[in-house]
């Protein structure tokens, strides 16, 4: 199943965007608004390089089975640059994704940030200074979040072959490799 070897094999990115994060710091309750300014600015920049792209280089097949125009995230997380008085930009990296498998990829990593985004925006609304945000991005599955991602996985794993693995994964390391450096 290429869900199970995307986690195995981005496990290493996984970890390092944790790390940059501070996400330890969640659960601890020392995660500051500064902090999730952070994890906001740069979820934003990936979704204003990557979502257009994703979505554009999927076939018809996706967007039903997927229901794409329910996943669309960058107006949502423009929300929340908004209310935290963060400022929108041009996009200004070139980021492509060669095929619909690397932009499955792709979107393996932004489901995976609303799968998590979800745990944080639960955690964060119970911790002091966190009182005011709206939490758009993150929340934006709101009690559907975990059927959400199961579809995702089950289109994934019905849809993908073994020998398009590899573009899956090429598309899923792009987008964390971007998440990583950009800012």
């Amino acid at each position: 199943m290429v869900s199970e070897y995307l986690k195995q094999n981005t496990a290493e990115y996984h970890d390092a965007a944790e790390k940059l994060f501070n996400s330890e710091k969640i659960f601890n309750k020392t995660f500051t608004l500064e902090d999730y300014k952070k994890i906001i600015n740069t979820n934003y920049l990936m979704l204003l390089h990557s979502e257009d792209k994703i979505f554009g280089s999927l076939s018809d097949k996706y967007s039903e089975k997927l229901q794409l125009n329910d996943r669309k995230k960058l107006s949502l997380i423009e929300k929340d640059l908004k209310s935290l008085s963060l400022e929108s930009r041009a996009a200004s990296h070139h980021l492509t994704f060669d095929n619909e498998h690397e932009a499955l990829g792709a979107m393996y990593v932004i489901e995976g940030s609303t799968l998590g985004g979800n745990v944080i925006a639960k955690q964060l609304s119970k911790t002091e200074g966190f009182d005011d945000v709206t939490f758009n991005f993150f929340g934006c599955y709101q009690e559907n979040t975990g059927p959400m991602w199961k579809n995702f996985k089950e289109v994934l794993d019905t849809e993908v072959t073994e020998e398009n693995y590899s573009d899956v994964l090429s598309g899923a390391k792009k987008l964390y490799t971007f998440l990583l450096n950009v800012n």
